[in-house]
């Protein structure tokens, strides 16, 4: 990071910089082009995950609870009431994981650090060895096998006990010392190991699912007013923890960051200045609204133009929070590096209907409409069509807006929502290909990425839609209790991009192609067996029972027939004879 210069010339002179350099993105210019084949800079290759979402082990070895173990336990919550009790069972398979990582060749691996593992209630007045031990040992057996750890502190699993129960979650300030707290713990326990990471994963879907719309934990409807508190309180938070590390624990090559997941928007039509503002817009209230403040000190001026004052709940200030001059230069300049989420992109258009905003919430703040092209291809889930141009777009967006910063892709792939098994997944191998194309691309643009992430490295739990979403490069048998893995044909074609650092020609891209669709098939096999295996010892268990059953079938009830016919003959005799 540059040092901070204050209130001065150099000050002045970076924000005429920032400010001009937030004007150079061309709304206009949309190329697609056509398919890039060549390879990447010195780069890291990773995969992911979350500790709700693969630990399992919820109320094991002394964790507290956290918001998702309460809120995915309340019914009608989770699709089929799923929950990540068990999930993936990671917490027990340390070593099973990491030598999946290996068979892919990963360079690294982000996952995150269970709050309420380490410190059960959230409160820094009991730490929890156990907890402890287990990221311990996962971070030590990662170096071991030459694979760098990214670790983020909050992936949306808060201690429930006391920091919502009692504080209210992140609609209270006190939520920025307790965080500062636990980010401190980390980095004392494992920071002499860990060099990258990143303080929130996807603030966006803590703020507004979590605090407006109610569909992620903890499920709180505060329309209009709680996303906006929420993130403000998470951005004061993220400023905290760096300057923390920044004062206490930076050494060399030792990064904070934060990861923003950000769609794209296309303006629909891009001779039409509304829709190019409305575009814009619609990135500003995702990306923006984290990424402005941490880059240029404040939110982004379209927010606080379009968050108006609201008549309907008498405030006489907007709804939006504002930073202090103080709070703008503290936070400013808190990122070493940007973590960059992204999956799919929408077209956007102005909203012509007023109407649209007589109720005061984060959408309709935004006074837009999104639209989809149906051409789109869509494996399953509504929401996440494949776009790969968008992608290419977001990323010279983040390089215009804030000064071009180092850039980690830390998610970024693709689900489907089947009840059968399939490993088969040929339109997983063909939007990692397209996408990592496009990430190449702006790497020929000049964005400044280094590292790429592949969302994700297990089947897990997907939030509020349980298991029927499965974004894993390896298939977890979730019916099995030890809930084994198997490679999907994606495993085999993305381990080539690694080998070969991108995409060297395209007869060889087109054979691996090919190769990786032969070697899923061997794998369903297997996991057809396994699953017949499965299926044998569960009549085994049964052999008692089914046993009781046959003699019940073969003997019991041949017998009773017989005497039931015989009786039935007898009766019949006897009431002919009382008739004569």
């Amino acid at each position: 990071m540059q040092p901070r210069c204050g209130v001065s010339v150099c000050h002045v002179l970076m924000l005429v910089l920032c400010l001009s350099a937030a004007e150079d993105f061309d709304w206009t210019k949309n190329n697609h082009g056509s398919f890039y084949y060549g390879t990447f800079p010195t780069f890291s290759w990773g995969a992911g995950g979350s500790a709700y979402q693969t630990e399992g082990a919820w109320d094991k070895d002394g964790k507290g609870l956290s918001i998702w173990d309460v809120f995915s336990h309340k019914k009608g919550k989770i699709q089929l009431n799923d929950t990540g009790d068990s999930s993936c069972e990671s917490y027990y398979k340390i070593k099973d994981d990491i030598s999946l990582m290996k068979e892919i060749r990963l360079n690294h691996y982000r996952f995150s650090i269970s709050w309420p593992r380490i410190i059960p209630t959230g409160v820094k007045d009991h730490v929890n060895g156990k907890g402890i031990q287990y990221y311990d040992e996962l971070i030590n057996h990662l170096l071991e096998n030459h694979i760098t750890p990214i670790v983020t502190l909050y992936h949306w699993d808060l201690p429930q006990q006391v920091l919502q129960e009692k504080y209210g979650g992140w609609q209270n300030i006190s939520m920025v010392n307790h965080f500062n707290d636990f980010a401190n713990l980390c980095f004392e326990k494992y920071g002499d190991r860990v060099k990258h990471w990143i303080t929130f994963n996807n603030p966006w879907s803590v703020a507004v699912e979590g605090y407006e719309t109610g569909e992620h934990a903890p499920g709180l409807k505060l329309r209009g007013t709680g996303a906006y508190r929420a993130a403000h309180h998470i951005i004061k938070a993220h400023a905290k923890v760096w300057h923390t590390y920044d004062t206490q624990w930076r050494g060399k090559q030792k990064l904070v960051g934060i990861s923003l997941s950000g769609d794209w928007g296309e303006p629909v039509d891009i001779s039409n200045q509304k829709d190019i503002e409305a575009a814009e817009r619609y990135v500003q209230f995702y990306l923006g609204w984290f990424a402005t403040p941490i880059f240029h000190g404040d939110y982004p001026q379209v927010m606080k133009d379009f968050v108006r004052k609201s008549v309907q709940q008498g405030l006489g200030t907007s709804r939006l929070p504002a930073f202090s001059s103080q709070e703008k230069s503290y936070i400013k300049g808190t990122c070493d590096f940007l973590g960059i989420g992204h999956f799919t992109t929408r077209y956007i258009t102005h909203r012509n209907d007023p109407t649209g905003r007589s109720s005061n919430s984060y959408f309709t703040d935004r006074d837009l409409a999104e639209l989809v092209d149906p051409r789109w291809p869509d494996p399953g889930s509504e929401w996440l069509y494949s776009v790969p141009w968008g992608f290419r777009r977001l990323l010279n967006f983040v390089k215009t807006q804030y000064g071009n910063p180092m850039i980690y892709v830390t998610e970024n792939g693709v689900s489907e929502k089947m009840m059968c098994t399939e490993l088969c997944d040929e339109w997983r191998i063909q939007y990692y290909k397209d996408y990592i194309n496009e990430m190449l691309k702006a790497i020929r643009d000049g964005v400044n990425v280094k590292g790429y992430t592949a969302w994700s490295l297990l089947d897990k739990f997907e939030w509020d839609e349980g298991y029927s979403e499965r974004f894993g490069l390896y298939y977890v048998d979730f019916r099995n209790k030890n809930k084994p893995r198997y490679p999907k044909a994606s495993v085999q074609f993305y381990k080539r991009i690694i080998s070969s650092n991108g995409f060297p020609n395209q007869r060889e891209v087109e054979n691996w192609r090919r190769k990786a669709v032969e070697m899923c098939s061997s794998s369903n096999q297997l996991l057809a067996a396994e699953q017949r295996s499965t299926a044998a010892n569960i009549l085994r268990l049964i052999h008692p029972l089914t046993s009781h059953m046959e003699m019940v079938t073969e003997i019991v009830v041949p017998t009773v027939c017989t005497l039931s016919i015989l009786i039935s003959a007898v009766l019949l005799m006897f009431l002919l004879r009382r008739r004569n």
